[in-house]
């Protein structure tokens, strides 16, 4: 019974790493897309505190959304690897 027990206790400790490594690919996926979207209003948003023209930050995370937001529409899990078209698929930017 307790061999049971401690059998039940590892494999809820394997679960739990598991979806702790789950949500750690996740983040650092999305910080990966949008990481210079962040950084440029992080900048912004200091620059404005200090009473400064936070302009040419503020323009800057709009046109890295722009550029994250085009990336992720041309991606899909055919084109994903970008290797899609020597597999003879061809990658369609679903």
């Amino acid at each position: 019974m307790q061999k049971r027990l401690q059998a039940q206790r590892g494999q809820g400790m394997t679960e739990y790493i598991i979806v702790v490594a789950l949500v750690a690919i996740s983040a650092i996926a999305v910080f990966q897309l949008f990481g210079q979207t962040l950084r440029s209003q992080t900048a912004a948003i200091a620059r404005e505190l200090a009473g400064e023209d936070g302009t040419a930050e503020s323009d800057a995370a709009r046109s890295a959304a722009d550029r994250a937001a085009g990336q992720t529409a041309a991606k899909s899990l055919k084109s994903f690897t970008g290797n899609a078209d020597a597999a003879g698929g061809g990658a369609t930017g679903q």
